[in-house]
């Protein structure tokens, strides 16, 4: 009898059969989930649809207004009305490179390092929206669409005729300035606020006071005395961060007197009149010209910059004092509308080691660097190398002791200065003398408050400084006759056609520039509208050829 065996099962069947028994029960198991779920919500519904009954709650009444202790409020409705919101519109000159500024015009610099090194400072120390040149609207885009810059800050009116006080960084290159007082609508359509004109500026304090017409008296602010006010005492900052209009923060004095060097490319500081109150009350883009108030409703301050590394508050905010400010105004509204500062015209480093006064036998004063022949220290027989250690008989501190004094005192009086000479002591008679003169030489003809000179004409109207081309440079190059470019200010004419630091100016509108003296003597004749086209070389590169660079001044 045959007998046949059945194979067993292969393993793709087994697999299969299993494959099955598992999908028959998932299938299974989420069947009974849904009816579970169902069941469940058709419950809660149930529940949720019921009457509540409510007879038992009592409605939320609102309590009557209780004034706060603090007093904050009360400030605000004192001061409030007198910070004013200011917009500025600057019209940028057209460039004459539609690709942009960075790129130079001529062959690139073989080292790579073609962009101009600007704005070092930058990330570490940023001035508010309205800074130099204007810098674009808060969001940092070109502001209105015909290509206008618009800028934004504060200011707080200090004389009920319309005369208010912001800083200089604010209007500084404006073409228009708008002012909205504290009672005009917020985001009123077409309505861009009441024209200012300027009155005066002081760029070594940042101060400008500019003034708008008004049918009726103002409200104004009370500015107190700064020198009464104490580290810890509790300050109030107001004015329009990020365009929003009557903003109020809160904080106290963090420090007093406190110095932001920032030298220039002569190494003399261009803060040397700026001693700022320090402030944890958050100051943002747009806070700039703004008071600082104290408890009884004085202005100590004008909250003029930020220590910042986003352009955001980050609790280190500084105020210009109101005594500073109370100056200021009273010079710029005088009948020459500049501030007129005494000077001795001497230079000397601001601090030195130890070490130098022990050497040199004295314990407080300043060594003379450089005498300007102009100055009244020089007619009266001061020298490099000489110790200054007493005005009038009273012992100076030091640096900035001496610059206060002097540059208060009035131009033509005369100061017994004492000094040390090789151990000895002597005393001189000085006469005062306007320091926009007789420092001139010093700063690089720098004058913050009257016209161009002809030693400023450059950075005046051009926008860049210059200087004797360096000995390496004239022999890597080729070219001793000429100047060249030390720093170009963003925005002016020379950063817009793309006249770069580092290039080698040779002539202007065809007549040669053989040195710093001729070079003043042509830029010196330039005005607005004028054609201007420099002849330029490369430093890296050795017998370039000629580049011509030019545009027409605004």
């Amino acid at each position: 009898m045959d007998i046949r065996n059945n194979p067993s099962p292969s393993l793709l069947d087994r697999m299969r059969t299993h494959r099955l028994t598992t999908t028959f029960t998932l299938l299974a198991t989420l069947s009974i989930g849904i009816l579970v779920g169902s069941v469940l919500t058709r419950n809660v519904s149930g529940k949720e649809q019921a009457a509540v009954d409510t007879s038992d709650a009592k409605p939320i009444v609102i309590p009557s207004p209780v004034a706060l202790s603090n007093g904050f409020s009360q400030i605000v409705k004192e001061v409030g009305p007198a910070v004013v919101n200011i917009n500025t519109e600057e019209i940028p000159k057209q460039s004459m490179n539609p690709h942009g500024r960075r790129g130079l015009q001529g062959p690139p610099s073989q080292d790579g390092n073609g962009d101009d090194q600007q704005g070092d400072m930058q990330d570490f120390f940023k001035r508010f929206f309205g800074g130099q040149g204007g810098q674009g609207d808060e969001d940092g885009g070109d502001g209105m669409a015909g290509g206008e810059r618009r800028a934004l800050g504060s200011g707080f009116i200090v004389d009920p005729r319309g005369y208010i006080i912001t800083n200089n960084h604010v209007v500084d290159g404006a073409d228009k300035i708008f002012v909205k007082l504290s009672t005009d609508p917020d985001g009123q359509s077409g309505y861009e606020g009441r024209r200012a004109t300027v009155v005066g500026v002081d760029k070594d304090t940042d101060i400008a006071v500019i003034k708008i017409d008004t049918d009726k008296p103002l409200p104004t602010v009370k500015l107190g005395n700064s020198d009464g006010a104490q580290v810890g005492d509790w300050v109030l900052a107001i004015g329009s961060p990020f365009a929003l209009s009557k903003t109020v923060t809160a904080g106290i004095i963090s420090a007093k007197d406190r110095s932001i060097d920032e030298p220039g490319p002569n190494g003399i500081s261009q803060s040397q009149f700026q001693r700022f109150i320090q402030t944890d009350a958050a100051i943002n883009p747009g806070n700039s010209g703004g008071p600082l108030v104290d408890m009884a409703g004085q202005v100590v301050g004008m909250n003029t910059a930020i220590y910042t590394q986003s352009m955001g508050s980050q609790g280190v905010g500084f105020a210009m004092p109101s005594n500073t400010i109370a100056n200021i105004y009273n010079m710029l509204i005088g009948p020459e509308h500049k501030v007129v500062r005494g000077s001795i015209g001497v230079s000397f480093q601001p601090a030195v080691n130890s070490a130098v006064n022990r050497m040199y036998g004295f314990s407080n004063g300043v060594i003379v660097s450089t005498v300007t022949p102009s100055g009244g220290a020089a007619k009266a027989g001061i020298q490099p190398g000489d110790i200054i250690v007493s005005i009038d008989g009273r012992n100076i501190k030091g640096g900035d002791d001496l610059v206060n004094d002097i540059s208060a005192r009035h131009v033509g009086s005369t100061v017994k200065l004492g000094y040390i000479r090789n151990g000895k002591q002597d005393v001189a008679n000085v006469v005062i003398g306007d320091r926009a003169k007789t420092y001139a030489d010093i700063l690089g003809g720098e004058d913050n408050n009257a016209g161009p000179k002809q030693s400023d004409a450059g950075q005046a109207t051009l926008g860049i400084t210059v200087s004797a081309i360096p000995p390496d440079i004239a022999s890597k190059t080729g070219i001793s006759k000429g100047v060249i470019i030390t720093s170009v200010r963003p925005g002016s004419f020379a950063d817009e056609i793309n006249l770069g630091k580092g290039l080698i100016i040779t002539a202007i509108n065809k007549k040669p520039v053989t040195d710093e003296a001729s070079y003043r003597a042509i830029v010196s004749t330039l005005k607005s509208k004028d054609d201007v086209v420099f002849v330029v070389h490369f430093p890296m590169q050795k017998n370039s050829g000629n580049s011509y660079i030019g545009g027409t001044l605004p």
